[in-house]
């Protein structure tokens, strides 16, 4: 298979239950009440349990794996732009924006809502683009 070039798009999507928060929460241990509380978590600025914002960002993760070729990512630059809630569906899409050469690429980051039309997350990775070993 060939490796991910310029211009290569992917997207990937995934809703994010209550029962999808809870289990993040079980496996890393974060268990700010901001997750898991609803009588916390509506009295703060969010008016609601929202979901760890590294969740979002594994959707991204899950869009990268759809470029072509094997995918190892090195670094990812995130700004986390708005809050998702249980329920939504999370729409990760990336686009390779640059060959940084030695199979390294970078690749342009985002997460949206659809159902809000509201981006949640945006950045830039830096991924290695390997070609596929398939013997």
């Amino acid at each position: 298979m060939p490796v991910a070039t310029i211009g290569e798009t992917a997207t990937h999507e995934v809703t994010i239950t209550e029962e999808t928060i809870e289990a993040f929460a079980a496996l890393s241990g974060d268990e700010n009440p901001i997750h898991l509380d609803d009588e916390y978590a509506v009295e703060t600025m969010f008016e609601g349990r929202v979901a760890h914002g590294i969740l979002s960002a594994a959707v991204v993760s899950a869009a990268l794996a759809r470029l072509s070729g094997d995918i190892v990512y090195l670094s990812q630059e995130l700004s986390f732009e708005k809050p998702v809630y249980p329920g939504e569906t999370v729409e990760a899409s990336v686009s390779v924006i640059d060959d940084l050469g030695g199979d390294r690429i970078a690749v342009e980051t985002s997460a949206t809502v659809p159902e809000r039309d509201e981006r949640v997350l945006s950045g830039e990775a830096t991924v290695l683009s390997l070609p596929h070993d398939s013997a």
